[in-house]
């Protein structure tokens, strides 16, 4: 894709984040790998349903006068260490954030898609939004997952595309959302056992399985 069709992708994905209640006011970031040096990541403070065509910044772009949103550093670390990582999204949800503030542990052994879409969910601990220790933090546990939960954060999941990204995203706030209702509705939730997950993932067959570092 050319830079338009790249830009237009990313303001596509950012009204349906809004749309589906997964983005909120200036909360939140996304970007597109350009090449195997640079990205477009959404320039700072600008809200995600309702972004422009002058609303993004190829990051490193020394001729660039725009301002990137501060946590550029954080999809560089992943952009750098995942070379198949085309697509992040950085938002917060309404149920996903409320679990990455609490110690409520969610898991991918619930449902089909959970296993599918999730797959993994790695925790990544407190540093304050936009820090190179937050940038550091994730690139700790780049190879870990494509799903992370940022603690007292929101969410951070990275794809091959837009498409297999909003796709987790939408899994995640899901399997949060149904975590938190069972526990309010004191339902016992019904876990799938490792090795159901494993056989799933192994021989579903619906894409190739991860090889986890």
């Amino acid at each position: 894709m050319n830079e338009s069709q790249k830009t237009n992708e990313l303001q596509q994905i950012g009204k349906q984040l809004m749309n589906l209640e997964l983005a909120w006011g200036t909360a939140g970031n996304i970007s597109s790998r350009n090449d195997e040096n640079s990205f477009y990541i959404t320039k700072s403070g600008t809200k995600l349903g309702d972004l422009g065509d002058n609303d993004f910044v190829l990051v490193p772009n020394e001729m660039d006068n725009k301002k990137p949103s501060k946590e550029y550093n954080m999809h560089k670390a992943i952009y750098d260490n995942r070379s198949e990582m085309n697509a992040v999204i950085h938002c917060a949800p309404f149920y996903s954030t409320l679990i990455s503030c609490s110690s409520l542990e969610l898991t991918n052994n619930t449902f089909v898609e959970a296993m599918y879409y999730l797959e993994k969910v790695v925790n990544i601990p407190y540093k304050h939004p936009g820090s190179l220790e937050l940038a550091k933090e994730v690139e700790k546990k780049v190879t870990e997952a494509n799903v992370f939960i940022l603690e007292n954060h929101g969410i951070l999941v990275c794809d091959v595309n837009m498409k297999e990204a909003l796709m987790s995203v939408e899994t995640l706030e899901f399997a949060a959302k149904m975590l938190i209702t069972a526990k309010n509705s004191n339902i016992e939730m019904d876990y799938l056992t490792d090795d159901v997950v494993r056989d799933f993932l192994n021989n579903a067959g619906y894409k190739s399985r991860r090889e986890w570092y």
